[in-house]
């Protein structure tokens, strides 16, 4: 199975999992939130999964908290396409959540996912559970994918672009945060030490949104299936405005060798997260 195959298959056991959370539900706000979690690359899932094989996690033991942070990131990009924050009209090469429905249900769906992420670590008996939930808040809220947005916005109405040290530390929030949870969430559903996978993530993170930047002024509109080229028209600071191209395409490859070296002490097990790390920044998506 190649490594796309594998993705979409936690893709899939993912849909499962939350149509049968969602079952007797109803409702344009049921639906909405069925077709956000669609269409994506579950990358965020296939790493809680991937991380948690390395530490002797089943799948159905680790499958609850891959379901939830691709609930947490589904409902942040709903919110994100809304038009008080970028106005986006398509995601995944399908209309929007508010453009399909509207922004009331837009906003209720993107609620309804986040709290159905904490019912899904709650409720699975993960081991470790208390602290799944709470470092999943953390990384979440204000402290860490919020936070990273909020700075977002408030550069858009700065007089002076960001510099590169304050860009980094807006992605670590607004990308990484949820990245570097997904990579340690194995770790620490086995009571294991988390550096290794927490610096997979941080590296991966950075260079997963390194390769965003350079797909909005490189990539093609159909094959990302959103609008791209909305940084540079905004005036905003990002890798690629502050780096150039080239730079910010070596300066991605070397945080992608950065997250494999990270994993030697699990050796070749970690074969699949290596591949991921590659993954992230030659995709066309």
């Amino acid at each position: 199975m190649t490594l796309t195959e594998a993705m979409e298959a936690t893709g899939a056991r993912i849909g499962h999992l939350v149509a049968r959370h969602l079952d007797g539900a109803g409702g344009p706000v049921a639906a909405a939130m069925t077709y956000a979690l669609s269409g994506g690359k579950c990358l965020r899932g296939f790493l809680v999964m991937e991380s948690a094989a390395l530490h002797g996690i089943g799948a159905g033991d680790a499958l609850p908290a891959a379901a939830a942070i691709e609930c947490v990131h589904a409902y942040s990009l709903v919110h994100d396409d809304l038009p008080a924050m970028d106005d986006d009209a398509l995601r995944r090469g399908r209309p929007t959540v508010h453009r399909a429905w509207d922004e009331a249900t837009a906003i209720l769906a993107g609620d309804a996912l986040q709290a159905l992420a904490f019912e899904l670590l709650a409720e699975a008996g993960t081991p470790h559970a208390l602290r799944l939930v709470a470092t999943l808040a953390r990384g979440a809220g204000v402290r860490g994918m919020v936070g990273g947005q909020a700075l977002d916005i408030a550069a858009e109405r700065a007089e002076a672009p960001l510099s590169l040290e304050a860009v980094t530390r807006m992605q670590a929030g607004k990308t990484g945060a949820l990245i570097t949870w997904a990579a340690a969430a194995g770790a620490r559903m086995a009571g294991a030490d988390e550096r290794a996978l927490t610096a997979y993530g941080d590296a991966l993170g950075l260079a997963f949104q390194i390769a965003d930047d350079l797909l909005d002024v490189e990539g093609d509109p159909a094959a990302a299936g959103k609008a791209l080229r909305k940084d540079a028209a905004a005036g905003k600071a990002t890798f690629v405005s502050l780096l150039g191209a080239e730079a910010a395409r070596a300066r991605a490859r070397a945080l992608a060798d950065e997250a494999v070296a990270a994993l030697a002490p699990y050796g070749n097990i970690a074969e699949r997260l290596s591949d991921l790390a590659h993954f992230a920044v030659t995709r066309k998506n």
